[in-house]
């Protein structure tokens, strides 16, 4: 294995189950399951295919020689033809009925609709996980005021729990679209090689009911409501482009919550989980790197670019169809399901095992209070009988007085000043007392509770972890 590439998202990232998913094995398994079915429905539809054909190609859907597809492989070069002549060596009873009336796409087509639709299934539960990690870490920290950002400069207060609620909020988002995408994928059937199912004719002697009937018991027995109302050879790609659109999706939200967390890591207000042995720097033993947010930022980078192969692809099909899909698809829609499945399992890593460094957090909060305070404080002082305006200019010159100082390492005196000063009418016990960072969070706190209950029904049952990543 030492000696071959092979995909990181593979070797790495990913899960078993999206390993085995798009397993060379579990697709040939998938095809041999539609050459089955396509078979069975064709004879209950009259077609002279008798019922131990039938199971012949049943009892060895899992009897598969890799190495004799190969070897016709490299002679025919078609690896459609090369797996219907080895699925007929292990069935020779039934190898002269193996894709009657069909082309190779209604095989490979319908396998990748099987396929996505499988693992989009899998992806939606990791995603649930992490949802409900998220979740839990809000509640807990809800009314936990810390310093708000905007242009990444000191805004207003807000709390942890409620910028948690940003980045499940967009998780939320992409798991409406997940569902969408789910609800809206049909089934190809057999729709010959134009999809005018003109081969079918043939075989049915024009009867169309038969030819309708035995699609409709193809797409029920894999688990579809409905099929393309029409098609060419292929389904069409744009329901690829629509997919790892919503891979993508999934991909933005989770890179905008991890690059937060390495904002915060560098200000120390929040780590992500560092293991006793870990090792951040081979020349700095001192670093605690956010390695896993910065991964899930790195492979969130390639699965957005990936999406656009999807993008180009649907755009360029040719009339009833081209085979320059073909290449691409092989690579980019496995490997945009691997990039989300790892990219999930770091989320959900990432997410049970958060450290919130209150003390710090408060820390900073206190810093700036006194300057978020401000505008509370002016109306306190025009309470007490000081002008306005005077005392917004009173404000506004103690405020620049007091950032110079803050700017040469100092402490922020700003309530000193402003106490200082006649015209502002209020003494420094006076403004320090309404220094309470618990006051100027607005309704965080209930922002946080409110928007927790609505997610319940969708999370409830969900169970949290930490999920294992490999390296």
């Amino acid at each position: 294995m030492y000696d071959q590439y092979e995909s990181p998202l593979s070797s790495r990232y990913a899960s078993a189950y999206m390993l085995e998913l798009f397993s060379a094995r579990t697709r040939i398994r998938t095809w041999r399951k539609l050459w089955t079915e396509l078979a069975r429905a064709e004879m209950e539809m009259g077609l002279p295919i008798t019922e131990s054909q039938v199971r012949a190609l049943e009892d060895n859907i899992d009897n598969i020689d890799f190495e004799a597809a190969a070897k016709r492989e490299k002679e025919v070069r078609h690896d459609v033809m090369a797996h219907v002549y080895a699925y007929g060596l292990a069935a020779p009873e039934a190898a002269g009925i193996i894709h009657l009336g069909a082309t190779s796409c209604y095989v490979t087509d319908n396998a990748d609709l099987i396929l996505y639709r499988d693992a989009l299934r899998y992806l939606r539960g990791e995603l649930l996980k992490a949802m409900r990690n998220l979740a839990n870490f809000a509640g807990e920290y809800r009314a936990l005021p810390t310093l708000g950002y905007t242009h990444y400069q000191p805004a207003q207060l807000v709390t942890v729990g409620k910028r948690a609620c940003l980045w499940l909020q967009d998780l939320a988002s992409d798991l409406e679209e997940m569902d969408f995408v789910l609800s809206a994928i049909p089934f190809l059937g057999c729709r010959g090689a134009t999809g005018t199912e003109a081969s079918l004719m043939e075989l049915f002697e024009g009867n169309q009911e038969k030819i309708v009937e035995m699609n409709r018991r193809l797409t029920e027995r894999f688990g579809f409501s409905r099929m393309w109302d029409v098609c060419g050879q292929t389904y069409p790609r744009k329901l690829d482009s629509r997919i790892l659109s919503c891979l993508s999706a999934i991909a933005q939200s989770c890179y905008r919550m991890a690059e937060d967390l390495r904002l915060l890591q560098h200000d120390r207000q929040m780590e992500e989980t560092f293991e006793k042995n870990q090792i951040g720097s081979s020349a700095m033993p001192y670093k605690r790197n956010p390695m896993r947010s910065e991964r899930i930022c790195s492979l969130s980078r390639y699965l957005m670019a990936d999406s656009m192969n999807a993008a180009m692809t649907a755009s360029t099909q040719w009339l009833e169809r081209t085979l320059d899909d073909s290449a691409n698809r092989r690579i980019s829609l496995p490997e945009g399901f691997l990039c989300a499945d790892a990219i999930l399992r770091l989320v959900q890593n990432v997410t049970d095992g958060l450290r919130v460094n209150e003390k710090i957090i408060e820390r900073t909060v206190m810093e700036y209070l006194p300057f978020i305070a401000t505008e509370n404080l002016m109306m306190e002082a025009v309470k007490k009988g000081a002008d306005r305006q005077e005392t917004h200019e009173v404000i506004r010159r103690c405020s620049m007085e007091a950032t110079a100082r803050m700017k040469d390492g100092k402490d922020c005196n700003l309530p000193e000043l402003l106490a200082a000063d006649p015209a502002f009418h209020l003494s420094e016990e006076e403004i320090r007392s309404g220094l309470r960072p618990e006051n100027y969070i607005g309704r965080c706190a209930e922002q946080v509770t409110d928007y927790l209950a609505r997610l319940e029904p969708i999370l409830s049952g969900v169970e949290t972890g930490k999920a294992e990543i490999s390296l």
